[in-house]
C-alpha cells in the first residue's frame, strides 16, 4: 500500500497590508505562499524560484514545467481577500 504524501502550509494570521509570494512551480497545480516584508524582498524570492525552476530544467531534474508566480497583498478592507499586488503606477510585480 503506497502512502499518499499531503502538503500543509500554515502561515499566520494576515494583516492589512501583508505580502506574500505564490509560486506554481508546475502548472496546472496548487501554489505555495511565502511571506515577505517588502516588495524588494518578493523580488529577491520571486527571482530565487524562477532560477531553481531554470536549474532543475537545464539539469534533467524535470523534463519540461510550466511555472506561474506573483505577489499578492492582504486588503481587507477593501475587498476582503488577498489581492494582486499593484505598484502606483498600476503594474504588477516582475523578476527584474
Amino acid at each position: 500500500m503506497t502512502k499518499k504524501i499531503t502538503y500543509s502550509q500554515k502561515l499566520p494570521k494576515p494583516k492589512f497590508g501583508d505580502l506574500q509570494v505564490w509560486h506554481i512551480p508546475q502548472v496546472p497545480g496548487d501554489p505555495f505562499y511565502v511571506p515577505v516584508k517588502t516588495v524588494a524582498e518578493a523580488r529577491l524570492v520571486l527571482k530565487a524560484l524562477a532560477e531553481y525552476d531554470l536549474f532543475q530544467l537545464a539539469n534533467n531534474i524535470k523534463p519540461d514545467y510550466a511555472n506561474a508566480q506573483g505577489l499578492v497583498q492582504y486588503e481587507p478592507h477593501f475587498t476582503g481577500a488577498w489581492n494582486e499586488w499593484e505598484d502606483d503606477d498600476g503594474n504588477y510585480i516582475n523578476g527584474d
